[in-house]
């Protein structure tokens, strides 16, 4: 697709299914990413893993996009583009520091927050209307959220442990209004587009400071930092076309699905536990998942407005 067309409207029957698809595909694909940055960031620090994988990310999507040959954004897209792509340079920041000192899952599972709160930021700047069903689907998922939160946060923690936490939950806030401009993006420009000018932006904020916190990583760390990169972009394809194609409100239920592969991902490479309380938590999130996916009729025009 190119970074001017827009989305063809899809058969009624189909339309649910496919973004779904696709978006499930591109959450899996960002599992996988946050695993490898865990790593990255604990070897690198939290800075350095993403100023790399950034640089790396760069590369990768600068020679699909110019392959397109493309117009020049307007005025009102690139703001859109620098709005987003400076909250992602908190917010990633805070998400993987917070990654570094509590579990992949738990980590994964505090920023489930975010679906609830975009629901309503979809509302309030994309005019989507609220369906009861989408309503009681996230607050389904966000019960088994509940459900591992309660058992890691009685137990006894250190301080460090807790302003991961704590970075962990304000990143979600981001991300609440990252999902909402992402799916105002998505209905104007083409995913390509989307992730070059994020990659971008996001890496010239970090290259800003990089005189005072950049250090070169070794060879070795390379290859890692070039699967983070195009597991990064690989996501955000698929999450961008799956976008473009359903309401907002259908879709970031979903991204609950994100903890199976966490808590999966934790496990084998960072031999993080999964408790009984985090298999049941995990229940209820798929069935959320599955609650708010079968809504039983087509996909809506939605009207947007600026944001």
């Amino acid at each position: 697709m190119s970074v001017t067309e827009q989305p063809k409207t899809l058969k009624p029957n189909n339309a649910p299914l496919l973004p779904t698809g696709s978006v499930l595909l591109g959450l899996a694909s960002f599992s996988a990413m946050d695993a490898v940055m865990k790593s990255l960031s604990l070897s690198l620090g939290p800075y350095n893993a993403i100023l790399w994988r950034y640089a790396a990310g760069l590369v990768i999507i600068a020679i699909l996009y110019f392959w397109q040959r493309p117009s020049w954004p307007d005025r009102e897209i690139m703001k859109v583009h620098v709005l987003r792509s400076v909250m992602i340079v908190f917010m990633a920041y805070l998400f993987f520091w917070g990654l570094t000192r509590v579990p992949l899952a738990e980590g994964v599972a505090l920023s489930f927050i975010a679906p609830l709160i975009a629901l309503y930021l979809a509302a309030i700047f994309l005019k989507e209307s609220i369906h009861p069903k989408a309503i009681w689907a996230s607050l389904f998922g966000l019960s088994g959220v509940a459900v591992i939160a309660y058992e890691k946060l009685t137990g006894d923690y250190p301080t460090d442990t807790l302003w991961g936490f704590a970075a962990i939950l304000l990143s979600a806030i981001l991300y609440a209004g990252n999902l909402v401009i992402q799916r105002y993006q998505a209905m104007r420009v083409g995913p390509i587009e989307v992730s070059f000018f994020q990659n971008l932006i996001v890496f010239l904020a970090y290259l800003a400071v990089a005189p005072w916190f950049a250090i070169v990583p070794e060879y070795s760390a390379w290859p890692t930092i070039l699967l983070a990169a195009t597991l990064a972009i690989v996501s955000i394809l698929l999450i961008m076309w799956g976008y473009a194609r359903a309401e907002a409100q259908l879709l970031v239920n979903l991204e609950y699905s994100a903890f199976i592969w966490a808590a999966l991902l934790g496990w084998v490479y960072f031999d993080e536990p999964v408790t009984v309380s985090t298999v049941f938590g995990t229940a209820l999130i798929v069935a959320g998942c599955i609650m708010a996916t079968r809504r039983g009729r087509p996909v809506a025009h939605v009207e947007t407005t600026a944001i």
